[in-house]
């Protein structure tokens, strides 16, 4: 009986091995999704400034009653571990360096803020269901082509079962934070 082909899915631990052991380099665009080593596209500089943008206003709106991380990795399971290019996270308040001893997971996560330029269709889809499907309760993706905001919120095995697409002159406050207001025009800036 001949085996057929199959794909080799990575865990997290053989992920950060390959990593160690100079398989995977420092300055490589990868991240893990379900277990794939996905090369991830360099980040220019429109994006660069977007993110920057992001983090600055998210600082000043958020930076007392959440944690801000700007590209770093988010633990979603032993196969997934992506790292969106910002998340806001619940804060450690009993530690004194936060999410140091490990990655955040779904249950730290409030929001994932995706800013897509050549990776619209990749954050939109592929990435936008992993997310929901291992329950990040709200995923923003900030088109940098249409300059929209995509809201996605309701998370369910099979996606987000609510979205939302906001154009300048729009508002939106995150889920955890109702009481906290953004225009898209500062989103987009």
């Amino acid at each position: 009986m001949a085996l057929q082909p199959t794909k080799r899915l990575f865990t997290v631990d053989e992920y950060y091995r390959m990593a160690k052991a100079g398989i995977l380099g420092e300055d490589d665009r990868v991240e893990l999704i379900e277990g794939e080593i996905v090369q991830m596209s360099p980040i220019g500089p429109r994006h660069a400034g977007r993110v920057d943008r992001l983090n600055h206003l998210l600082g000043e709106r958020f930076g007392e009653v959440a944690w801000i991380r700007i590209q770093n990795p988010v633990r979603l399971s032993n196969r997934s571990e992506p790292e969106p290019d910002l998340a806001l996270l619940r804060p450690e308040r009993e530690r004194d360096r936060p999410y140091e001893s490990a990655h955040p997971t779904p249950a730290d996560t409030l929001l994932v803020v995706e800013v897509a330029e050549s990776s619209v269709e990749y954050d939109l889809g592929r990435k936008a269901r992993v997310y929901a499907r291992h329950g990040i309760a709200e995923l923003w993706v900030l088109n940098l082509r249409t300059e929209r905001l995509f809201v996605y919120r309701d998370a369910t095995p099979r996606g987000y079962a609510t979205s939302r697409i906001l154009a300048r002159g729009e508002s939106i406050s995150p889920l955890a934070f109702p009481e906290i207001l953004l225009t898209v025009d500062e989103i987009l800036g």
